[in-house]
């Protein structure tokens, strides 16, 4: 094999891994589901669970303000109004971050000149290919947000977000919170206003 071709094997080799990094580098995965022969359009009011996920150890976190402050600016761009107190609609949410880990292959090819060197620079030597192997470790986040019927005390509505946490995610938790349910609320069963 030439020396032109093996540069050529080199580089479509780290084209592809750069492509496969590009795809694993896409945002968070979001679901929702939602109760069946539910009209979202009779609620009008919104409040929040009295005791949310995220106070598991018994008062109120800046995480939970965080998602208070995001989840009441969609809640009420629907046309939902807060109410602290008989409220149609309770909502509670949660979040977990986990440490990951990941081993990678990406594929690397090298010209191999033999046992003795006396090749090099006269003529293209075999090709060797090899994998690069690398642990990449990050962090993992989830989000859930609940809408309760607090009538019946029925789940109806559940919005789900998956994804990796990027290092800005971690330095300005607010609009990264901000973000991640602005993305989750595009699956809310009506994003029509809700008519008072």
């Amino acid at each position: 094999m030439q020396p032109g071709m093996m540069k050529k094997l080199s580089i479509a080799a780290v084209a592809l891994a750069a492509l496969i990094l590009t795809g694993c580098a896409t945002g968070p995965k979001v679901r929702s589901d939602s109760a069946a022969n539910v009209n979202f359009s009779t609620y009008r009011t919104f409040g929040f669970m009295p005791e949310p996920a995220t106070d598991k150890a018994g008062y109120a976190t800046l995480v939970t303000q965080h998602f208070k402050d995001a989840i009441t600016a969609e809640m009420t761009a629907l046309g939902y109004q807060y109410s602290d107190a008989n409220a149609d609609l309770l909502v509670n949410f949660n979040s977990n971050v986990e440490n990951r880990t990941d081993v990678r292959s990406t594929p690397s090819a090298s010209i191999h000149y033999g046992y003795y060197s006396y090749r090099h620079g006269i003529y293209a030597g075999f090709p060797l290919i090899s994998n690069d192997i690398d642990t990449v470790r990050y962090k993992y986040g989830t989000v859930n947000i609940d809408v309760v019927d607090a009538a019946k005390k029925q789940l109806i509505w559940e919005g789900i977000s998956e994804g990796t946490l990027k290092k800005a995610d971690l330095q300005n938790p607010k609009q990264a919170i901000a973000n991640v349910v602005g993305l989750i609320f595009q699956q809310y069963p009506t994003r029509q206003t809700v008519k008072p």
